[in-house]
């Protein structure tokens, strides 16, 4: 792997991606429309191509990745109520950006694309939650991501492109975003820990998430490129453990208050035994540890 492309490379994880790429003397591509994700996120050894990839020509994708090896495709919408409200653009953009991103694959003859799909295609489901439970996806949003990993299966099969789906689970890091839809408690947390505020929950905050690290994601996606065997398959990444939103709230000290009732999974815990297994991939983050670093960062 000597030169990839990362979609959505100026956003929280796709940005620590790139840079973990840098790190290892890989040549970068980054395209991304900068709509959500920052410029000063963007690692200066990175090409940044700024485009909105639905509404790009094919052709004009296809002179950007030349001669790459991977394309990483983490470019998407992400929030679930503003999918509820604009279905149509999140399918125009989730599923549009995938199927166009597949077919530069196709066409360039690049042999790898990573997917970065969601748990939220499972819906409420068994916990713990394997590849193989069922999937009920809630939002539009994560009907979207459903559909473009069938579109990877699709191209694994008929294209024979080497495609590997990942599932993540609630990814946390330093980067994290406070607004828009790809939001955790966290960072509101700090802020309101910062301002000296109570720290604001929804429902009666015994819902429980299984929170990962980017770093792990991370290197979800880097050994999901090597020669293991696993094109066409998905894999869930997760910490396997799950904690409640008051656990989390106890990590950062301080008065707790109860607001709003969302309409929200009561627990997501992945099984992260199939990763193991056949990508050797291993969670190295804890939370506790990183919020007692976070809070002061």
């Amino acid at each position: 792997m000597k030169k990839v492309v990362v979609t959505g490379g100026a956003g929280f994880i796709g940005s620590s991606l790139v840079d973990e790429l840098i790190s290892r003397h890989i040549e970068v591509i980054v395209l991304d429309n900068l709509s959500t994700g920052k410029r000063e996120n963007v690692n200066p050894k990175a090409h940044l191509v700024i485009c909105n990839i639905p509404q790009s020509t094919t052709d004009f994708l296809c002179e950007q990745t030349k001669d790459v090896d991977v394309i990483f495709h983490l470019a998407a919408k992400t929030a679930v109520q503003e999918s509820i409200d604009n279905p149509e653009m999140y399918n125009e953009i989730n599923v549009g950006g995938t199927l166009k991103m597949l077919e530069v694959c196709r066409l360039n003859n690049i042999p790898k694309f990573i997917f970065s799909s969601t748990s939220a295609i499972y819906g409420d489901t068994q916990i713990p939650t394997s590849e193989t439970n069922t999937i009920s996806p809630l939002s539009p949003y994560a009907t979207t991501k459903l559909i473009g990993e069938n579109y990877c299966k699709l191209y694994n099969r008929i294209y024979e492109l080497e495609t590997v789906c990942l599932r993540y689970f609630n990814v946390y890091g330093n980067r994290m975003n406070n607004e828009g839809g790809y939001k955790l408690v966290m960072p509101i947390f700090k802020d309101q820990t910062l301002k000296g505020k109570p720290l604001t929950i929804n429902n009666d905050g015994f819902q429980r998430r299984d929170f990962v690290h980017v770093d792990d994601i991370v290197e979800a996606n880097i050994l999901s490129t090597l020669p293991n065997g696993c094109c066409g398959e998905i894999f869930n990444v997760g910490s396997g453990k799950n904690y409640s939103v008051n656990e989390i709230a106890d990590m950062f000290g301080g008065e707790k208050q109860y607001g709003n009732k969302v309409m929200e999974p009561r627990e997501t815990l992945a099984d992260t035994t199939k990763i193991e297994l056949d990508l050797g991939w291993e969670v190295k983050k804890n939370i506790s540890d990183w919020i007692s670093d976070y809070i002061n960062y």
